[in-house]
């Protein structure tokens, strides 16, 4: 079996990277009260923007909680394992797919004039959103990582609540709520087993 090290060598970026993004990193279920400023939120996204989605669609939105008068709307959608943490968050992010994507797409995908079009079906456009959205997600944590900050994602709440407590007046639907600051006083479980490359990979 070749070792972590060897594996971590044939890599492009430098290990250290890697350990920070990956091999380190740590979803976080408590947090200091350092600030996380506007400039970190918008270094993260103007990083994770350029990771691919179909079209290019670009369907995530953030709704960004860091006052308490956000945070009491949004606590009593948590599930209740998710609320001490969730309150002393200094920022948590809600993520959510838009459903009207597609009225961007003469911006985002300008050389096929009727891409629009394509979506007309709604029920269809959701799903579609949805499933680019989570992969927006998964950028969104390692973006988080690369500030050097620590993310600590929940789908435990109520979408349907916090739906109509945000995004009433939009197309906006919420999938993770993420928790994003510098790790508190004890904030990791303890690491739990990964499945590893023959377990999960096949090849023909």
């Amino acid at each position: 079996m070749t070792s972590t090290a060897s594996l971590a060598d044939a890599l492009e970026v430098p290990r250290e990277i890697q350990d920070l993004l990956f091999r380190e990193a740590r979803t976080a279920n408590s947090f200091s009260d350092e600030p996380v400023s506007d400039e970190q939120l918008q270094a993260i996204y103007d990083l994770i923007k350029w990771a691919p989605t179909s079209m290019n669609t670009q369907p995530l939105r953030a709704l960004v909680i860091r006052t308490p008068e956000g945070k009491e709307r949004l606590l009593p959608h948590m599930a209740e394992g998710n609320r001490a943490k969730t309150a002393s968050a200094p920022v948590t992010v809600v993520l959510a797919a838009d459903t009207d994507f597609h009225e961007n797409l003469p911006k985002t995908f300008p050389h096929k004039p009727d891409a629009k079009d394509m979506f007309s079906d709604e029920q269809g456009r959701e799903g579609f959103a949805r499933l680019n959205s989570l992969l927006q997600v998964g950028y969104f944590i390692i973006g988080v990582r690369a500030a050097g900050l620590a993310a600590g994602p929940m789908t435990g709440f109520d979408n349907a609540g916090v739906d109509k407590e945000f995004f009433a007046e939009n197309k906006w639907k919420s999938l993770v709520v993420i928790n994003v600051g510098k790790p508190g006083e004890n904030p990791w479980f303890d690491r739990l087993p990964r499945l590893d490359y023959h377990e999960v990979v096949e090849t023909v």
